[in-house]
């Protein structure tokens, strides 16, 4: 493996989920506060598409995702489009594969619609530096 190829495979997925808001609550009757769900960490099922990595192209998709009682996403919708097909692709398959611990309200768990910004970046994570100047 090359140092540009290793280079890549350490920096490229520089998807960056901002932080989660529950948008609006459905299944749950009754008044009280929610807990919000939080994604798993360790999880970045989200790609950054190569052909778009290659390009220098970086974009944002906000979705909305429906998690489950389980804290699996049963559902995802676009809200605010990257402007990119293939950004927004890989945001909708990457969000149907993320976990969550689930919502609550009055200690049960519930089912909630979540708001997700998903950065598709080029810029190195902090965590990732250290790595990729090692690589070189």
């Amino acid at each position: 493996m090359s140092v540009r190829e290793l280079s890549a495979a350490v920096t490229r997925p520089l998807v960056r989920m901002g932080a989660v808001a529950v948008a609006v609550t459905i299944g749950c009757g009754g008044e009280g506060e929610i807990d919000q769900p939080t994604p798993l960490l360790g999880q970045m099922p989200i790609e950054y598409p190569l052909h778009m990595w290659d390009q220098d192209m970086e974009g944002e998709t906000l979705l909305r995702v429906r998690v489950s009682d389980t804290g699996s996403v049963d559902s995802v919708e676009i809200v605010e489009s990257s402007g990119y097909q293939a950004f927004d692709s890989a945001a909708v398959v990457g969000a149907k594969k993320l976990r969550f611990t689930p919502a609550r309200q009055n200690g049960k768990r519930i089912e909630v619609w979540a708001e997700v910004p998903v950065r598709f970046s080029k810029r190195p994570r902090p965590d990732t530096l250290a790595v990729a100047m090692s690589a070189r």
